[in-house]
């Protein structure tokens, strides 16, 4: 009996180390970016140089920028320092990236703090330097009503349902990039029809055959 406890926990330690290994290869940083339009309030996933997913996403109601206290949106790129808040479930409060334990729905009446996963940014340009020392997050928010408009106070917010996705197809370092201009006044992936359809349905974008 001691003999196959023994074997079982080999067994079971060499599956977790592949399993880890996996989900490290699944995360890479180099295979997920995140492209952000404050004009079109969308957040693209691009995986291989390939846009696959389109959220609806909420950016500072003051406008863009970097300065310090000034609850805007930074511009440009920046690389997702921390992740926070893997093991939690949606609507999950958070204070000072810590777990309260309470736990809200969707549009819950007069709240608005963090809610359910937290990326916490940080700047790679001399624009958005203070990106990280002034906690601009992508982060979860209970008042899902407002996704689509610019209505946070400087990070990027998301539907709890959209984050928890988005929080386990990237990895630390992943590239963040927030552009002002639309879409569709980007590169050509980004204009094919299935493409834009996938913005307001939010559905998993099958690439156009020559598009």
């Amino acid at each position: 009996m001691e003999r196959l406890r023994f074997i079982l926990s080999l067994f079971l330690g060499a599956a977790c180390l592949f399993l880890n290994s996996c989900a490290s290869q699944q995360l890479d940083a180099h295979q997920s970016k995140i492209l952000v339009s404050v004009e079109d309030q969308t957040m693209v996933l691009s995986q291989h140089g390939q846009p696959v997913k389109a959220y609806k996403i909420s950016t500072s109601k003051f406008g863009l920028g970097d300065t310090p206290h000034s609850m805007r949106t930074p511009l440009g790129k920046m690389k997702v320092a921390k992740k926070i808040g893997g093991n939690q479930p949606k609507g999950a409060v958070f204070k000072g990236r810590r777990p309260t334990g309470e736990v809200l729905p969707p549009n819950a009446p007069g709240r608005d703090p963090i809610v359910t996963r937290i990326m916490w940014l940080k700047g790679t340009e001399r624009r958005n330097k203070n990106a990280f020392h002034r906690y601009i997050y992508i982060h979860g928010t209970p008042e899902e009503r407002t996704i689509g408009e610019a209505a946070s106070y400087g990070c990027i917010r998301m539907r709890s349902q959209d984050i928890v996705d988005l929080y386990s197809r990237i990895g630390v370092n992943a590239e963040v990039k927030v552009v002002e201009e639309s879409l569709m006044k980007l590169p050509t992936a980004f204009k094919q029809r299935s493409f834009v359809k996938s913005i307001e349905k939010q559905e998993v974008v099958k690439p156009e055959q020559n598009a």
